[in-house]
């Protein structure tokens, strides 16, 4: 702790680093796949079953990416009864950019005003999807360091994926998700056990600043993904068998030995096609694998195949995808309950497939678990890493209320308003005619946002946002609403150190509900 260091660097390593606390926001509003397929004139599964997608939550033009940072931060420290004077650090991760030169963190600061607190280290990081996996890193890595003050990390992972009209609008999606990071946490890194490959290519990129939506070269793109995943997944197996080796523990990696696989999900097809690859790659690479019984039965045709030469092996990928069913069903399958009904949410993807496997689990059922996570981001750069479950599953503890908080996922879900494609198609073309327009009033209805949702009131001619928040039940002002805003699943998180004890919480509500994106 922070005043006490011994000599010895291991002994005050912070231990099990990693996420303490989640929480996810998503839009209130969805359109249906099949009947966006019917609007769009495609053939029926298109969408649904060719890329596996169901749902697609997209904003009006009440939300950008300040003002789902500003919820997703809120909801979490309101839900786990932090004060903003715990955290330390905050950076955010996003590829939607609405201001070259100021950070949405700085925006995401007037949370902290009231709590007198401005020494908050990190700041926005970018690149395309992976932007959210390196905040989360630098958040791990400032706990782990000697800069650390022994406060919490936040970090924020958020976006709003758009296209234009045609075969990969149906990809989009929004959303953001907020992440509580420090010691003793129920989900621990794996400490060393990262494998990561970052490569030079133009397979989706945003090169027009006066547009929202990307260049994208779709083949590419998915040959960019698997070709990173393949070398990824092979530098996170020679990690871990360079630790077992260290440890004396004599066995061979394979996906077996992950609890849970689950990857950044651009639509849900290609997140089954991911695993199937996977499991490719451990039958590549086992010196002696059965081919008789077991998950490798009957693909001894495929013993002399090379990985780069199979990206779209139409044999390959068929025969991994039945061989890898099983597998699919236990340990990845459950992740994609927001991707399937949300979309492609960007930086926050792969959280939100996290999110999906601990809402739908015990505590019990997850105590122990090794979890692998496959980040990756166009341009390009990805990372497969792990996670250990704490084995801690008694109530109270601290994996037991990150899954209490996540409970009420699929209710959530369920909850959104479904708007037609017709609207839809209307919201995108609002969307598109008023991109960085100043002044601007946005003109979507703010009685259709979830309750406690921040959202954009208007744009003055200098570009400068001002943002407002809805009450967080019917009956109450927001004031009111702000200080009785316990609920079933809030709970107390108590500072990591001692010696910074949480602020009493506070008898009155904020002096004032509107805020802007400074005078910048």
């Amino acid at each position: 702790m922070p005043g006490s260091a011994q000599a010895n660097g291991e002994a005050t390593w912070p231990k099990d680093v990693g996420v303490i606390a989640l929480e996810i926001y998503f839009p209130s509003q969805y359109v249906d796949q099949a009947e966006l397929e019917q609007f769009d004139g495609v053939s029926a599964g298109k969408y649904t079953v060719g890329l596996g997608q169901a749902r697609m939550g997209f904003c009006s033009d009440r939300e950008d990416i300040n003002s789902l940072c500003l919820t997703v931060v809120q909801r979490l420290m309101e839900r786990n009864g932090l004060s903003y004077d715990q955290v330390g650090r905050l950076e955010v991760g996003t590829e939607t950019i609405i201001d070259k030169s100021k950070s949405v963190k700085t925006v995401v600061m007037q949370l902290f005003e009231e709590s007198g607190n401005t020494d908050v280290e990190g700041i926005d990081t970018t690149n395309a999807c992976y932007g959210g996996t390196a905040a989360l890193f630098n958040a791990v890595n400032w706990v782990e360091s000697s800069s650390w003050d022994g406060r919490y990390a936040l970090v924020v992972a958020g976006d709003i994926a758009v296209y234009a009209t045609g075969s990969a609008r149906p990809t989009g999606g929004a959303g953001a998700i907020a992440m509580l990071v420090g010691p003793n946490a129920p989900l621990a890194f794996d400490r060393g056990l990262r494998g990561t490959h970052m490569q030079h290519a133009y397979d989706f990129y945003k090169p027009d600043m006066a547009s929202e939506y990307p260049v994208v070269d779709g083949k590419l793109s998915i040959e960019c993904y698997l070709s990173a995943l393949d070398r990824c997944y092979s530098v996170y197996r020679n990690k871990i068998h360079a630790q077992w080796q260290r440890e004396g523990v004599d066995k061979r990696f394979s996906l077996e030995d992950f609890g849970y696989m689950v990857f950044h999900s651009p639509y849900c097809k290609l997140v089954q096609k991911s695993l199937a690859r996977l499991v490719l790659s451990d039958f590549l690479s086992h010196p002696r694998p059965n081919t008789e019984t077991g998950p490798f039965s009957g693909l001894e045709a495929f013993r002399e195949v090379k990985p780069e030469e199979t990206y779209f092996n139409r044999d390959v990928e068929k025969a991994f995808m039945k061989a890898s069913t099983e597998m699919f069903d236990q340990k990845t399958k459950a992740s994609l309950l927001v991707s399937n009904q949300n979309g492609n949410m960007y930086t926050p993807s792969v959280y939100g497939c996290l999110a999906s496997v601990i809402a739908q689990h015990t505590p019990q059922h997850l105590a122990g678990q090794r979890i692998g996570l496959f980040s990756y981001g166009s341009g390009f750069a990805a990372t497969l890493y792990s996670l250990r479950v704490s084995q801690d599953a008694t109530p109270g503890s601290g994996l037991d209320k990150i899954c209490a908080s996540l409970c009420d996922l699929k209710a959530r879900l369920d909850s959104r308003r479904k708007v037609s494609p017709a609207m839809f198609a209307e919201n995108m073309q609002l969307r598109e005619e008023t991109h960085h327009l100043a002044p601007y009033v946005p003109q979507g209805a703010v009685e259709e946002l979830f309750h406690g949702t921040w959202y954009l009131t208007r744009v003055d001619e200098k570009h400068r946002r001002e943002y407002s928040r809805c009450s967080l039940n019917d009956d109450l002002p927001l004031e009111a609403g702000l200080v009785n805003s316990t609920t079933a699943t809030e709970q107390h998180i108590p500072s990591p150190v001692k010696k910074m004890p949480r602020l009493p919480a506070s008898t009155a509500g904020p002096e004032a509900v509107t805020v802007s994106n400074g005078d910048h």
